[in-house]
């Protein structure tokens, strides 16, 4: 392959030479008709390609191994079907600012707009749930839009971004002023993002175990003014029954360390969104669990009587909040996020600090060292009441039926057990989902891994994959259900494929067991089309892939079967054959406030 610059460089191999100068190690995807030339250029790369399955898979294994490793995930599919099933995976990386740039061909430039074979409007229909999406007509522009691609991603709120490809853009030859075009002076995307500046760089590893902020670029909300810092600060010392909420973009800015730091100096009960789980450490003291919908007595109680609250890197999702009149109703809001737009979008906040979770908490901790100690209210009462809440109504279940029946909690507690807490958590979405983010403690940034914003059935497989090529030496779990593990279920191919040592945990309920709860509690127990009348055989389905496989049945066999699994090399599924009653609680119902949370 010719170097950058030099004659006869394809728009194919400009596309290679992109990626490689951006850092990227793996990629994943399909081939198909369209992209064809890409493959080719590919080929003998010292670039890693994971076959897919489906492109679906790909999108979400991209997500997953960025999420994982903070770095940008890359996905590739063809024109048409391909490109279009990208599309939910990209989605869920939209919803929870993943950044994963997704390379598509489409047919060449003369056929567009004529329905060719296997034409779509990827650009058109990826604008609502990428970041930003391109269309590339002009072969000289490719580089220079590949690498925006890149800065666009991962700078500011990340996100998705797509690049669609013509086929003959692909075999275009380029020119050597191509490689070396700037990048435009500004973009139109999601508000978060100014002028580009400069290709992200590859993100070297931070102590605290979470990569650090991508490259900051100038962009809507910045220059807030710094005496907004000391209003808060101020705000902080003097109230009585503070909160500290922490969400998704926490995790994100790597700015875990510095949340337990404010937390620790301005003595703040925390409470972490499901996005946020492992900001701040599972068992530390002021930790007050998971708030909304199942999130903790402790912490929805808490974030009721608040009278300041601190929310870093959190969009008021309604899960979290339930009736938002009710949500905090005495509290002084202070909200810190990268997206000046989300800043008075649901609660309207006293102090708005349009910054990175990591640049504002540092400042603001910084701001509360400048408060005179007589202006500081004291805690212990707050701090004592709060610790009450968690005595009183904990995370539990019914323990002696555990005893007599397989139950979905005993399943997580055991895997926790068995991992010294210290596995790298994968999940689909549904019951499953909440349960392990319920019975099995984080103690670090990246280590739990979910579909938190579009709830993507189906994410758990694939994003699995993705983390552990992200992570090679971490212990990846797979916690799915088996109605979302069957959404993306011919992935077990792709993992047999590559050895990895993933180990799936099924919780076979035998139903759509969130959807089922739902019914039994809201719709008077009638059950329309949530539980199944046929299931696979998950042993002998896994087998069929070359996957090993087990199954549990009985409370006696859990520890064993456990611990076997885990001590097995390569990739296991375990089918965990659970009680289909058993549903998840705490749950504040629909349109409730989190004090009327129904508790069990």
């Amino acid at each position: 392959m010719p170097p950058p610059g030099a004659p006869g460089v394809t728009g194919a191999q400009a596309v290679v030479k992109v990626l490689l100068e951006q850092g990227v190690e793996v990629v994943f995807g399909i081939p198909g008709g369209a992209v064809l030339p890409l493959y080719d250029a590919l080929y003998g790369a010292p670039i890693r390609h994971v076959l897919a399955r489906h492109e679906q898979g790909a999108a979400l294994a991209a997500d997953g191994y960025a999420r994982a490793s903070g770095r940008v995930g890359v996905c590739i599919a063809t024109s048409g079907p391909g490109a279009t099933n990208l599309i939910t995976g990209l989605a869920t990386s939209y919803l929870d600012s993943v950044p994963v740039v997704a390379i598509t061909g489409n047919v060449a430039r003369p056929f567009l707009g004529t329905d060719a074979f296997q034409e779509a409007d990827t650009f058109g229909l990826s604008m609502p749930v990428t970041k930003h999406s391109y269309l590339v007509l002009d072969p000289e522009e490719l580089p220079a839009i590949l690498r925006e691609a890149f800065a666009v991603a991962a700078s500011g709120r990340p996100g998705p971004v797509l690049v669609d490809i013509p086929k003959d853009v692909f075999t275009a030859t380029l020119s050597a002023a191509a490689w070396d075009r700037p990048l435009r002076p500004a973009l139109p995307v999601r508000g978060d993002v100014g002028p580009c500046v400069a290709p992200v760089p590859p993100l070297p590893a931070r102590g605290d175990g979470a990569p650090p902020a991508a490259p900051r670029l100038a962009g809507t909300g910045r220059g807030t003014n710094p005496n907004g810092y000391d209003e808060a600060a101020r705000l902080i010392a003097r109230a009585r029954r503070p909160v500290l909420y922490a969400g998704g973009g926490v995790i994100v800015a790597g700015a875990a360390g510095v949340l337990r730091r404010l937390a620790e100096a301005a003595v703040l009960p925390t409470t972490t969104t499901l996005m946020a789980l492992g900001a701040m450490p599972g068992d530390h003291p002021l930790f007050l669990g998971m708030p909304g919908m199942h999130g903790t007595y402790a912490a929805n109680m808490a974030l009721t009587e608040t009278d300041c609250l601190i929310a870093a890197g959190a969009r008021f999702d309604d899960r979290v909040t339930g009736r938002v009149s009710a949500f905090a109703p005495e509290a002084a809001v202070i909200h810190i996020d990268v997206d000046a737009a989300e800043l008075g979008k649901v609660k309207t906040p006293r102090v708005a600090l349009a910054a990175g979770a990591r640049e504002g908490l540092e400042a603001l901790l910084e701001a509360l060292g400048r408060v005179p100690p007589e202006e500081w209210c004291a805690r212990k009462p707050w701090l004592d009441q709060v610790e009450r809440w968690k005595q009183a109504r904990p995370y539990r279940y019914d323990r002696d039926l555990a005893r007599r029946e397989l139950l979905p909690q005993a399943v997580i507690e055991e895997l926790e057990r068995a991992t010294a807490g210290d596995a790298l958590v994968v999940t689909g979405v549904g019951q499953h989902q909440m349960w392990a983010a319920m019975f099995y403690r984080y103690r670090r940034p990246r280590q739990f891994l979910t579909s938190g914003g579009l709830g993507t059935m189906g994410y758990g497989l694939p994003a699995a994959i993705g983390a552990q090529l992200a992570c090679p030496d971490a212990r990846v779990l797979c916690i799915d259900g088996d109605g979302s593990f069957q959404m993306n279920v011919q992935e077990l191919s792709t993992l047999a494929e590559l050895g990895l040592p993933v180990k799936i945990f099924i919780i076979n309920n035998r139903a759509h067991g969130m959807v089922r709860q739902w019914q039994d509690l809201f719709y008077e127990g009638r059950l329309a089309a949530s539980v199944f009348e046929h299931q696979p055989d998950f042993v002998k389905l896994a087998e069929a892939y070359g996957v090993a496989a087990y199954r549990i049945t009985h409370p006696d066999e859990l520890a064993g079967t456990v611990r076997e699994a885990l001590a097995r090399p390569g990739p296991v599924v375990v089918d965990c054959v659970v009680r289909q009653a058993e549903n998840v609680l705490p749950m504040v119902p629909p349109g409730a406030a989190l004090k009327e949370m129904i508790v069990g």
